[in-house]
Protein backbone atom coordinates (compact mmCIF):
# COMPACT_ATOMS: atom_id res chain seq x y z
CA UNK A 1 0.00 0.00 0.00
CA UNK A 2 1.32 3.26 -1.31
CA UNK A 3 2.32 6.49 1.07
CA UNK A 4 -0.98 8.44 -0.04
CA UNK A 5 -3.05 5.36 1.20
CA UNK A 6 -1.77 4.79 4.42
CA UNK A 7 -1.72 8.34 5.21
CA UNK A 8 -4.85 9.42 3.54
CA UNK A 9 -5.87 12.49 1.61
CA UNK A 10 -7.72 15.58 3.34
CA UNK A 11 -10.15 17.61 1.46
CA UNK A 12 -12.06 20.98 2.00
CA UNK A 13 -16.09 21.57 1.21
CA UNK A 14 -17.18 24.93 1.66
CA UNK A 15 -20.20 26.68 3.22
CA UNK A 16 -23.45 27.33 0.77
CA UNK A 17 -26.35 29.42 0.49
CA UNK A 18 -29.03 26.81 -0.68
CA UNK A 19 -32.19 27.32 -2.34
CA UNK A 20 -30.84 30.79 -3.72
CA UNK A 21 -34.65 32.44 -2.70
CA UNK A 22 -36.52 31.05 -5.51
CA UNK A 23 -34.73 27.45 -6.15
CA UNK A 24 -36.07 25.91 -3.09
CA UNK A 25 -34.13 22.73 -2.83
CA UNK A 26 -32.49 22.77 -6.57
CA UNK A 27 -30.42 26.06 -6.51
CA UNK A 28 -27.41 27.21 -4.28
CA UNK A 29 -24.08 28.71 -4.63
CA UNK A 30 -20.82 27.80 -2.73
CA UNK A 31 -19.34 30.62 -0.05
CA UNK A 32 -15.82 31.37 0.24
CA UNK A 33 -13.91 31.34 3.49
CA UNK A 34 -15.15 29.17 5.44
CA UNK A 35 -16.22 25.13 5.45
CA UNK A 36 -15.15 21.60 6.27
CA UNK A 37 -12.40 19.30 6.64
CA UNK A 38 -12.53 15.47 6.27
CA UNK A 39 -9.58 13.42 6.02
CA UNK A 40 -10.20 9.89 5.01
CA UNK A 41 -7.72 6.95 5.04
CA UNK A 42 -8.46 3.68 3.53
CA UNK A 43 -8.37 1.00 6.57
CA UNK A 44 -8.23 -2.95 5.24
CA UNK A 45 -12.04 -4.11 7.02
CA UNK A 46 -14.88 -3.42 4.40
CA UNK A 47 -16.73 -0.65 6.84
CA UNK A 48 -16.82 2.44 7.39
CA UNK A 49 -15.80 3.96 10.71
CA UNK A 50 -15.91 7.91 12.18
CA UNK A 51 -12.74 8.75 13.69
CA UNK A 52 -12.34 11.92 15.77
CA UNK A 53 -14.75 15.04 15.52
CA UNK A 54 -13.46 18.37 15.70
CA UNK A 55 -13.89 22.07 15.07
CA UNK A 56 -17.10 24.25 16.22
CA UNK A 57 -19.74 20.62 15.98
CA UNK A 58 -18.17 17.98 18.15
CA UNK A 59 -21.20 16.08 19.31
CA UNK A 60 -21.93 14.76 15.86
CA UNK A 61 -23.02 10.76 15.19
CA UNK A 62 -20.26 8.32 15.84
CA UNK A 63 -22.42 5.59 14.23
CA UNK A 64 -21.18 6.16 10.04
CA UNK A 65 -24.96 5.26 9.30
CA UNK A 66 -26.22 7.96 11.04
CA UNK A 67 -23.42 10.46 10.12
CA UNK A 68 -23.61 11.94 6.90
CA UNK A 69 -19.90 11.37 5.82
CA UNK A 70 -20.51 8.16 6.92
CA UNK A 71 -23.58 7.46 5.38
CA UNK A 72 -21.98 8.94 1.79
CA UNK A 73 -19.04 6.35 1.81
CA UNK A 74 -21.05 3.40 2.85
CA UNK A 75 -22.94 4.39 -0.49
CA UNK A 76 -19.81 4.87 -2.41
CA UNK A 77 -18.49 1.71 -0.96
CA UNK A 78 -21.64 -0.27 -1.70
CA UNK A 79 -22.07 1.01 -5.15
CA UNK A 80 -18.09 0.14 -6.35
CA UNK A 81 -18.07 -2.89 -4.10
CA UNK A 82 -14.81 -1.89 -2.72
CA UNK A 83 -13.04 -4.32 -0.72
CA UNK A 84 -11.72 -2.01 1.61
CA UNK A 85 -13.25 0.55 3.74
CA UNK A 86 -12.65 3.97 5.19
CA UNK A 87 -11.99 5.80 8.42
CA UNK A 88 -12.94 9.34 8.38
CA UNK A 89 -12.03 12.50 10.47
CA UNK A 90 -14.33 15.54 10.55
CA UNK A 91 -13.12 19.11 11.28
CA UNK A 92 -15.90 21.20 11.02
CA UNK A 93 -16.13 24.53 10.59
CA UNK A 94 -20.08 25.48 9.67
CA UNK A 95 -22.08 25.18 12.69
CA UNK A 96 -25.02 23.05 12.29
CA UNK A 97 -28.21 24.85 12.12
CA UNK A 98 -26.78 28.07 10.26
CA UNK A 99 -28.60 27.71 6.96
CA UNK A 100 -24.64 27.39 5.42
CA UNK A 101 -25.17 24.08 4.33
CA UNK A 102 -23.04 22.31 7.80
CA UNK A 103 -24.72 18.81 7.18
CA UNK A 104 -23.34 18.65 3.30
CA UNK A 105 -20.22 20.13 3.91
CA UNK A 106 -19.45 16.83 5.72
CA UNK A 107 -20.61 14.24 3.26
CA UNK A 108 -18.74 16.05 0.20
CA UNK A 109 -15.74 16.45 1.90
CA UNK A 110 -15.71 13.26 3.05
CA UNK A 111 -16.42 11.56 -0.56
CA UNK A 112 -13.90 14.06 -2.73
CA UNK A 113 -10.80 12.58 -0.10
CA UNK A 114 -12.11 9.29 -0.58
CA UNK A 115 -12.22 9.65 -4.16
CA UNK A 116 -9.23 10.10 -4.45
CA UNK A 117 -7.98 7.32 -2.41
CA UNK A 118 -9.77 4.92 -4.96
CA UNK A 119 -7.59 2.93 -8.12
CA UNK A 120 -9.85 4.95 -10.59
CA UNK A 121 -11.02 8.26 -9.34
CA UNK A 122 -14.83 9.09 -10.41
CA UNK A 123 -15.65 12.28 -12.05
CA UNK A 124 -16.81 14.46 -9.54
CA UNK A 125 -20.30 14.82 -10.84
CA UNK A 126 -20.49 11.09 -10.14
CA UNK A 127 -20.51 11.47 -6.90
CA UNK A 128 -23.57 13.18 -6.53
CA UNK A 129 -25.88 10.21 -5.74
CA UNK A 130 -23.58 9.44 -2.79
CA UNK A 131 -23.53 12.84 -1.78
CA UNK A 132 -27.40 12.46 -1.44
CA UNK A 133 -27.54 9.69 0.45
CA UNK A 134 -25.52 11.28 2.70
CA UNK A 135 -27.22 14.61 3.35
CA UNK A 136 -30.58 12.60 4.18
CA UNK A 137 -28.91 11.16 7.01
CA UNK A 138 -29.29 14.74 8.26
CA UNK A 139 -32.05 16.19 7.02
CA UNK A 140 -34.02 12.92 6.04
CA UNK A 141 -34.35 14.03 2.25
CA UNK A 142 -32.16 14.24 -0.95
CA UNK A 143 -31.90 17.54 -2.20
CA UNK A 144 -28.83 18.85 -4.35
CA UNK A 145 -29.00 22.45 -3.56
CA UNK A 146 -26.54 22.59 -0.63
CA UNK A 147 -24.20 19.86 -2.22
CA UNK A 148 -23.96 20.90 -6.10
CA UNK A 149 -22.43 24.27 -5.37
CA UNK A 150 -20.00 22.15 -2.87
CA UNK A 151 -18.92 19.87 -5.60
CA UNK A 152 -18.90 22.03 -8.79
CA UNK A 153 -18.38 25.27 -7.35
CA UNK A 154 -20.65 28.73 -8.40
CA UNK A 155 -24.03 28.79 -8.58
CA UNK A 156 -25.58 25.53 -9.51
CA UNK A 157 -29.20 24.15 -10.50
CA UNK A 158 -29.31 20.63 -8.90
CA UNK A 159 -32.10 18.49 -9.81
CA UNK A 160 -32.96 14.61 -9.30
CA UNK A 161 -30.24 13.46 -11.06
CA UNK A 162 -27.90 15.97 -12.49
CA UNK A 163 -25.78 19.17 -11.79
CA UNK A 164 -26.27 22.00 -13.86
CA UNK A 165 -23.42 24.72 -13.11
CA UNK A 166 -24.98 28.45 -13.64
CA UNK A 167 -22.64 30.96 -14.67
CA UNK A 168 -22.66 34.10 -13.27
CA UNK A 169 -20.97 37.35 -13.96
CA UNK A 170 -16.99 37.11 -11.86
CA UNK A 171 -18.16 40.96 -9.91
CA UNK A 172 -21.48 40.05 -8.66
CA UNK A 173 -20.78 39.11 -4.46
CA UNK A 174 -22.77 37.63 -1.80
CA UNK A 175 -23.13 38.94 1.49
CA UNK A 176 -24.07 36.28 4.35
CA UNK A 177 -24.59 37.22 7.62
CA UNK A 178 -25.33 34.50 10.07
CA UNK A 179 -26.42 35.03 13.65
CA UNK A 180 -25.46 33.66 17.10
CA UNK A 181 -28.65 31.43 16.81
CA UNK A 182 -29.47 27.78 15.57
CA UNK A 183 -32.48 27.10 13.30
CA UNK A 184 -32.71 23.35 12.95
CA UNK A 185 -33.30 21.95 9.47
CA UNK A 186 -36.65 19.46 10.39
CA UNK A 187 -38.10 22.62 12.04
CA UNK A 188 -37.82 25.17 9.11
CA UNK A 189 -39.26 22.66 7.11
CA UNK A 190 -42.24 21.97 9.20
CA UNK A 191 -42.90 25.43 8.50
CA UNK A 192 -43.64 24.18 5.10
CA UNK A 193 -46.70 22.09 5.72
CA UNK A 194 -49.78 23.19 4.40
CA UNK A 195 -51.37 24.37 1.21
CA UNK A 196 -49.95 26.74 -1.43
CA UNK A 197 -51.79 29.01 -4.00
CA UNK A 198 -51.17 27.99 -7.59
CA UNK A 199 -50.51 31.29 -8.30
CA UNK A 200 -48.12 31.62 -5.65
CA UNK A 201 -46.01 28.60 -7.61
CA UNK A 202 -46.68 30.50 -10.90
CA UNK A 203 -45.28 33.61 -9.65
CA UNK A 204 -42.51 31.53 -8.39
CA UNK A 205 -41.69 29.76 -11.33
CA UNK A 206 -41.70 33.31 -12.85
CA UNK A 207 -39.19 34.34 -10.65
CA UNK A 208 -36.96 31.72 -10.79
CA UNK A 209 -36.69 31.78 -14.85
CA UNK A 210 -35.50 35.13 -14.49
CA UNK A 211 -32.61 34.73 -12.12
CA UNK A 212 -31.49 32.24 -14.16
CA UNK A 213 -31.76 33.97 -17.59
CA UNK A 214 -30.22 37.39 -15.64
CA UNK A 215 -27.28 34.86 -14.80
CA UNK A 216 -26.73 33.41 -17.92
CA UNK A 217 -26.97 36.86 -19.73
CA UNK A 218 -25.25 38.72 -16.94
CA UNK A 219 -28.10 40.83 -16.82
CA UNK A 220 -29.01 41.92 -13.56
CA UNK A 221 -32.44 44.13 -13.70
CA UNK A 222 -33.34 40.61 -14.67
CA UNK A 223 -31.46 39.10 -11.50
CA UNK A 224 -33.69 42.40 -9.61
CA UNK A 225 -36.72 41.48 -10.44
CA UNK A 226 -36.92 37.42 -10.19
CA UNK A 227 -34.65 37.29 -6.45
CA UNK A 228 -37.98 37.20 -4.42
CA UNK A 229 -39.49 34.30 -2.74
CA UNK A 230 -43.35 33.99 -2.25
CA UNK A 231 -43.12 30.34 -1.44
CA UNK A 232 -40.78 29.58 1.79
CA UNK A 233 -39.90 33.17 3.28
CA UNK A 234 -43.18 34.14 4.11
CA UNK A 235 -43.56 30.92 6.19
CA UNK A 236 -39.89 30.53 7.65
CA UNK A 237 -39.34 34.69 8.13
CA UNK A 238 -41.26 34.54 11.60
CA UNK A 239 -38.60 31.77 12.96
CA UNK A 240 -35.74 34.19 12.56
CA UNK A 241 -35.83 37.04 14.99
CA UNK A 242 -35.21 40.57 12.68
CA UNK A 243 -35.56 39.08 9.91
CA UNK A 244 -37.22 41.79 8.12
CA UNK A 245 -35.05 44.54 9.00
CA UNK A 246 -32.06 42.81 7.83
CA UNK A 247 -33.46 41.91 4.48
CA UNK A 248 -34.49 45.71 4.56
CA UNK A 249 -30.73 46.52 4.99
CA UNK A 250 -29.98 44.34 2.50
CA UNK A 251 -31.84 45.59 -0.06
CA UNK A 252 -31.30 49.45 1.07
CA UNK A 253 -27.87 48.67 0.51
CA UNK A 254 -28.29 48.15 -3.28
CA UNK A 255 -28.83 44.29 -3.26
CA UNK A 256 -30.74 42.49 -5.81
CA UNK A 257 -32.37 40.40 -3.68
CA UNK A 258 -32.06 38.89 -0.55
CA UNK A 259 -33.46 36.12 1.50
CA UNK A 260 -32.68 33.12 3.70
CA UNK A 261 -30.07 31.22 3.21
CA UNK A 262 -31.13 27.96 3.35
CA UNK A 263 -33.20 26.88 6.36
CA UNK A 264 -31.91 29.67 8.14
CA UNK A 265 -31.41 32.18 10.25
CA UNK A 266 -28.71 33.35 8.22
CA UNK A 267 -29.43 35.90 5.63
CA UNK A 268 -27.84 36.62 1.92
CA UNK A 269 -28.00 39.15 -0.13
CA UNK A 270 -26.33 39.49 -3.60
CA UNK A 271 -25.02 42.51 -5.00
CA UNK A 272 -23.18 43.91 -8.28
CA UNK A 273 -19.87 44.05 -6.87
CA UNK A 274 -17.98 43.28 -3.68
CA UNK A 275 -17.45 46.65 -2.51
CA UNK A 276 -21.38 46.50 -2.47
CA UNK A 277 -21.06 43.21 -0.83
CA UNK A 278 -18.93 44.45 2.03
CA UNK A 279 -21.30 47.37 3.14
CA UNK A 280 -24.17 45.47 2.63
CA UNK A 281 -23.09 43.29 4.96
CA UNK A 282 -22.42 45.30 7.54
CA UNK A 283 -25.74 47.11 7.38
CA UNK A 284 -27.20 43.63 7.85
CA UNK A 285 -24.87 42.60 10.83
CA UNK A 286 -26.14 45.94 12.46
CA UNK A 287 -29.60 45.62 11.64
CA UNK A 288 -29.24 42.07 13.56
CA UNK A 289 -28.08 43.54 16.36
CA UNK A 290 -30.86 46.41 17.00
CA UNK A 291 -33.71 44.59 15.48
CA UNK A 292 -33.06 41.27 17.30
CA UNK A 293 -30.47 42.04 20.05
CA UNK A 294 -27.65 39.58 18.05
CA UNK A 295 -24.15 39.67 17.48
CA UNK A 296 -23.56 37.71 14.11
CA UNK A 297 -21.01 36.71 11.83
CA UNK A 298 -20.41 38.29 8.12
CA UNK A 299 -19.22 36.28 4.77
CA UNK A 300 -18.53 38.28 1.97
CA UNK A 301 -17.56 35.70 -1.44
CA UNK A 302 -18.11 35.53 -4.86
CA UNK A 303 -21.37 33.92 -5.74
CA UNK A 304 -19.18 32.10 -8.20
CA UNK A 305 -17.39 30.59 -5.25
CA UNK A 306 -15.11 27.54 -4.90
CA UNK A 307 -15.58 23.94 -4.66
CA UNK A 308 -14.66 21.22 -3.03
CA UNK A 309 -11.12 20.28 -3.39
CA UNK A 310 -7.95 18.16 -1.95
CA UNK A 311 -6.15 20.21 0.52
CA UNK A 312 -2.94 20.01 2.66
CA UNK A 313 -3.81 17.77 5.64
CA UNK A 314 -4.68 19.84 8.52
CA UNK A 315 -5.72 17.37 11.17
CA UNK A 316 -8.11 18.56 13.79
CA UNK A 317 -6.44 22.40 13.82
CA UNK A 318 -8.98 25.40 13.05
CA UNK A 319 -9.48 25.85 9.77
CA UNK A 320 -7.99 29.43 8.34
CA UNK A 321 -10.54 31.39 7.39
CA UNK A 322 -10.01 33.76 4.81
CA UNK A 323 -9.97 37.17 6.30
CA UNK A 324 -11.07 39.11 3.61
CA UNK A 325 -14.45 37.09 3.56
CA UNK A 326 -15.18 36.86 7.36
CA UNK A 327 -15.32 39.67 9.61
CA UNK A 328 -16.95 38.79 13.23
CA UNK A 329 -17.32 42.10 13.91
Amino acid sequence: MNRLVNEGVCAFAPASVGNAAVGFDILGHSIAGVGDHARVRRIDAPEVRIGAIGGVVRDLPREAERNTAGRALIALRNALALPFGFEVTLDKGIALGSGMGGSAASCVAALIAANALLPAPLPVEALYPFALDGEAAASGGRHGDNIGPMLLGGLVLATEDRLVPVPVPAAWHAAVVHPDAVLETRRAREALRGDYALGDFVRQSAHLALVLAGCWRGDADLVRAGLRDVLVEPRRAPLIAGFAAVKAAALDAGALGASISGAGPSVFGWFESRAGAEAGARAMQAAFAEAAGLDSRRYVTPVAGPAAHVVADTGLDPIPHDPAAEDPR
